[in-house]
């Protein structure tokens, strides 16, 4: 029982600590679950991330569900969910019955302008470190460039089911693996 309760308020912890949505909880999931806990490694947080792309649900709240599997079996999936969602369910009631009369002061809107910036600087250093964990030679780095050229273009010029993630998961999915494989087969 008490492998439970330390997997719930671990997450209850970073639920509370988390601002951003899914890449901004990298540096908190290095913190707390790496190098704290030893519960993961980053290169299984990166299979989660990947994994998460693909499922349907928040990032955030699949990575917990997978890291509980992971420790406890299907329970601990279902209450490490739990704990990371817990705090901002809680906020949000609570939100809810006090914004219609708060979201008008300016104090609230400066407040929500500085936490927007504080938050894509956590963003701005999880793709940082996103694309060093995973450009690591230059057949990654020609799919993340094609990848990130692709995202970026305006609508209008590139039709936007070549733009959906969904097709830029599978497309560089599948480039890799005729990269990738052509490079382990060409080796003696």
């Amino acid at each position: 029982m008490k492998g439970y309760l330390e997997l719930f308020l671990a997450f209850v912890k970073m639920g509370c600590i988390t601002f951003g949505g899914g890449y901004a909880i990298v540096p908190v999931i290095n913190r707390e679950l790496i190098k704290k806990r030893g519960w993961t490694n980053m290169d299984e947080v990166m299979d989660y991330y990947t994994i998460a792309q693909i499922t349907p649900g928040l990032i955030v709240v699949n990575i917990a569900t997978f890291v509980g599997y992971k420790r406890k079996g299907i329970f601990g999936g279902i209450i490490a969910t739990l704990g990371f969602v817990f705090p901002g369910v809680s906020l949000i009631l609570l939100a809810a019955i006090f914004i219609r009369n708060l979201a008008d002061l300016p104090m609230v809107q400066h407040a929500f302008t500085g936490i927007r910036i504080a938050v894509g600087a956590l963003i701005l250093d999880t793709v940082i470190g996103l694309v060093k964990g995973v450009v690591k030679n230059i057949r990654a780095l020609v799919i993340f460039i094609i990848v990130f050229g692709i995202s970026i273009l305006p609508a209008g010029i590139v039709p936007s089911l070549l733009k959906s993630p969904v097709t830029l998961v599978i497309a560089s999915g599948l480039a890799a693996l005729i990269f990738f494989r052509q490079k382990k087969d060409s080796q003696p």
